[in-house]
């Protein structure tokens, strides 16, 4: 029986029906003598659900079970990369390897976590081991090809890693969009935006390549393209999501707002947490001056700015901002910024720091909880996408850091993975800070892509060492680019309610 019911967790699991599959795999797992599979599909569901510390506990209880177990230590290897713990990460995938799992999936966790560790020669390794492997595998040969970019700028190598997934077998509509993405980020959008509308042609039952290159033909202004691509999206599915939201970006650049909130309120309808939708409803809803965008922009009701203690062991808040500079320096290992994030002329660290052993980086989390809890608090109970959600607690579900350098910037950009977000300054670029034009300044409410009527953004935030910031994820918000020889060095976190 338990078989049975472990398949039927597994169905649930691939269905999206994560509280059903947890109430299945529950039972099974806390027996005292649970199955290997049901420890690991249990911890599987926990991961699904963002409770990954619980699902290693799952993992680790396995591990006592079968400790030469090659899977297990597979298992164990994945759920602690997951975490951003990677030199544990990496330790027990080489114990997996060691013990005959030797499969992609395994060399491609190792890959992860030597990135997360800081080995980026023996990350580039274990990508090949895992290409080897799995040749057509897209997402192996997307995630090399970003390392190669960020480490050294290798453009070309990057994109002939990506033809060879291509001839493989790999998909080529995944395939093509990494290299678009690459064009774009390398300073050559319109290249991209060519290979996309090629793509788009020739790919035609293909939504996801349709939305990219009706997105491209928006950015560089082709506006007719964009929507005749958007159309044909449109006819294949059109309450996907996705669908819906480029709907809502391309009738607001044609100066059709009223339409654009209309698509995104139908997107609502279906999918009512689409963080990604409310962030478009939201500026349509200002475009035709409906109260929407009043209640979702309160500023002064939902941008919490925060000042944090220092943190116990430290003399003073620049003693501290020092260590933690100097923390984040060291894992800093990049020269490119990554394809798919929003900063341009600088770096970002892409594993979980909240799996860092380092102390500074430790610290801040725990100086950090207390603003939080107070915003949270602050935010109270509504009816609204913000505070419908709240449990009052949270969970951090993403946490990175940002270096820039002079003339480095964020795209506008919101986090439609998360519920409340944040920006955290470690170091301001002072001098440009006291600019008249707030270069380095956090701005808000201005959409990156040309609407009609045109909006700026509408609220600003100055920076200051040691300042935590703490606004709603579906909110607008970016970097006034700055251009003083000075740097500027962030953390930054999603955080969902627990």
């Amino acid at each position: 029986m338990s078989q049975e019911q472990l398949e039927h967790a597994k169905a649930l699991l691939e269905a999206g029906q994560l509280a059903e599959a947890l109430s299945v795999t529950r039972p099974l797992a806390d027996d005292a003598e649970a199955s290997l599979r049901a420890l690991a599909i249990h911890a599987t569901v926990l991961k699904a659900l963002g409770r990954r510390e619980d699902a290693l506990a799952y993992d680790r209880r396995a591990l006592a079970k079968a400790p030469n177990n090659g899977v297990v230590w597979h298992n164990l290897g994945a759920t602690l990369g997951d975490l951003g713990r990677g030199p544990e990460a990496a330790e027990a995938l080489r114990t997996a390897l060691q013990l005959g799992t030797t499969g992609a999936l395994t060399w491609s966790a190792l890959a992860r976590a030597e990135m997360a560790a800081g080995n980026l020669d023996a990350a580039e390794g274990a990508y090949g081991e895992a290409l080897a492997r799995a040749p057509g595998k897209a997402e192996f040969a997307i995630e090399l090809a970003d390392l190669m970019w960020m480490r050294r700028g290798d453009l070309a190598g990057a994109q002939a890693l990506l033809d060879r997934t291509a001839h493989a077998g790999g998909p080529p509509g995944q395939l093509l969009k990494a290299k678009a993405k690459l064009f774009e980020t390398a300073g050559d959008a319109n290249r991209g935006a060519d290979l996309l509308a090629l793509a788009a042609d020739r790919l035609p039952e293909d939504v996801s390549l349709l939305l990219a290159s009706a997105q491209a033909e928006l950015e560089r202004g082709d506006l007719a393209g964009a929507e005749r691509r958007l159309q044909r999206a449109e006819r294949q599915l059109p309450d996907m999501p996705g669908v819906l939201n480029q709907a809502a970006i391309i009738n607001l650049a044609l100066g059709r707002p009223d339409v654009a909130l209309a698509k995104a309120r139908r997107g609502l309808d279906i999918f009512p947490e689409d963080q990604s939708l409310w962030g478009w409803a939201a500026t349509a809803a200002r475009a035709v001056g409906d109260p929407l965008y009043g209640r979702l922009y309160d500023y002064d009701a939902v941008v919490g700015v925060y000042d944090i203690e220092t943190p116990p062991g430290w003399p003073s808040l620049d003693a501290y901002l020092k260590d933690l500079a100097q923390s984040l320096d060291r894992i800093h290992q990049f020269r490119e910024h990554p394809t798919a994030q929003s900063l341009r002329h600088g770096s970002q660290i892409l594993h979980r720091l909240t799996g860092s052993d380092d102390p500074a980086v430790r610290a801040f989390f725990a100086a950090a909880d207390a603003p939080i809890r107070k915003h949270i608090k602050a935010l109270g109970t509504g009816d609204d996408a913000l505070r419908t959600r709240s449990t009052g607690d949270y969970r951090i579900e993403g946490a990175w850091s940002v270096r820039l350098r002079p003339g480095g910037y964020h795209k506008d950009h919101f986090h439609p993975e998360g519920w409340l977000s944040s920006a955290f300054y470690v170091e301001t670029p002072e001098a440009a800070l006291d600019s008249s034009d707030r270069q380095g300044w956090l701005r808000f409410g201005r959409p990156p892509f040309a609407t009609q009527p045109p909006m700026n953004a509408d609220h600003h935030v100055r920076p200051k060492p040691g300042r935590l910031v703490l606004f709603p994820s579906y909110m607008w918000h970016g970097t006034v680019p700055f251009h003083t020889d000075e740097r500027r060095m962030t953390i930054a976190f999603d955080m969902l309610p627990k």
